[in-house]
């Protein structure tokens, strides 16, 4: 029927047959590149909106094939201040309870890893490319210790791997960081623009998140498309935000 929203994707946990090194991926994001908008900076370079400064962008800047809504089970949160949005980033954690709403992109393996390079603030192709296959076999990978630097894949969509990348520690395992406005409307934006989940919904998803406290559903609503752009260092006030991560923010 002509306007039925697009019911979101959960990725097969059977492996795809066994083979070559995928050239292919889902990347599924969970966070501020959920907005195809955010994605387009870390893909052709340059400052995201709301953004404290440019990022170099990946070395094959082609947009992505196609996404899909993503459903992951575990748990979205917010933890480590983030220099680049004055506020909390966004954290998977694939073992808690719960559902993660995320958007998931077909990309190359060579733009993923550009992407992973970006958010450690390093420069895409400095060092080869990731390698995905311990995290193909057993789930998931630790490729260093830092915040975005252990490997998971979830599951299969259509025959090819997702892929994405969290921190190594448990949520609660570290204090929560309340997100700035700027990378929250990112959030909001690139979830609703998935077109799987209302406005409602989602500003109650993300409101709920742990981190996010001080953030209200009416709040969150106000950040969606439409609405006047916060800038990029206003932060909702929280209990215990700013305090130092136990963990290396590397």
């Amino acid at each position: 029927m002509s306007g039925t929203p697009p019911r979101p994707v959960r990725p097969d946990p059977r492996p795809a047959a066994a083979g070559a090194r995928p050239e292919r991926i889902w990347y599924a994001s969970y966070g501020s590149n959920t907005d195809p908008a955010r994605l387009r900076a870390y893909l052709l370079g340059g400052r995201a909106a709301g953004a404290a400064r440019p990022t170099p962008g990946c070395r094959d800047p082609r947009p992505p094939e196609r996404s899909v809504a993503l459903e992951l089970p575990g748990r979205l949160h917010f933890a480590t201040r983030s220099p680049v949005w004055s506020g909390g980033r966004a954290f998977w954690d694939p073992d808690a309870g719960g559902t993660t709403w995320a958007r998931a992109y077909l990309i190359t393996l060579g733009q993923f890893s550009d992407i992973a390079a970006q958010e450690m603030y390093r420069t895409p192709g400095t060092a080869p490319d990731l390698d995905p296959a311990e995290a193909l076999a057993h789930g998931r990978a630790a490729l260093g210790p830092g915040r975005y630097e252990t490997l998971v894949c979830p599951g299969f969509v259509a025959g090819l791997p997702v892929l994405t990348f969290t921190a190594p520690w448990r949520c609660g395992e570290v204090p929560g960081e309340c997100p700035s406005a700027a990378y929250l409307r990112h959030l909001a934006a690139g979830l609703l623009d998935a077109g799987a989940w209302e406005a409602s919904a989602v500003a109650r998803y993300l409101a709920a998140a742990p981190g996010a406290e001080g953030w209200t559903p009416e709040r969150v609503a106000e950040l969606m498309p439409g609405t006047r752009d916060p800038g990029p260092h206003t932060a909702k006030p929280t209990p215990g935000a700013g305090k130092e991560s136990r963990r290396p923010s590397s």
